[in-house]
């Protein structure tokens, strides 16, 4: 992780702490908490990924909870199943050497869980893909 603003941020927050990861399609502009900074990584679309974004965080802090955002079941793309991005996302954190099950929100109590004060830091990618947002919880720094 390099990128001076997200060192910043990470290094302030806490146990708790809350940042999203968020897609291409995300309203990150209105659906944030009201300590939250933004940092914007959609230089292109597809450029930055979700999966790219969660590596380097995955590299910098201890994350004790993830989460992606459910799928209504009425959704058109739920009868499609899991969002390819959900076995990447499982991947990374293996990859990370965390022992962490990617868990699920559904669609608008995700955005209630975003809204928290405990949401610090939201960084907004280009990704394409459906379904990509994810939602870390920081753990305890040892």
């Amino acid at each position: 992780l390099m990128h001076s603003d997200l060192i910043r941020i990470l290094a302030g927050a806490g146990h708790h702490g809350l940042i999203l990861i968020a897609d291409g399609n995300y309203p990150a502009s209105t659906k944030r908490g009201p300590n939250a900074e933004l940092v914007c990584l959609n230089l292109a679309p597809g450029v930055v990924t979700c999966a790219q974004a969660l590596r380097a965080v995955l590299s910098a802090i201890p994350i004790e909870r993830i989460s992606t955002m459910g799928i209504p079941p009425d959704d058109p793309y739920a009868k499609h199943g899991e969002p390819p991005v959900w076995a990447e996302f499982r991947s990374l954190v293996r990859e990370a050497g965390l022992r962490l099950e990617l868990g699920s929100i559904q669609k608008w109590d995700f955005y209630e869980a975003v809204a928290s004060p405990d949401h610090v830091l939201t960084i907004q990618t280009a990704d394409q893909a459906l379904w990509a947002n994810v939602l870390l919880e920081i753990g305890v720094r040892m």
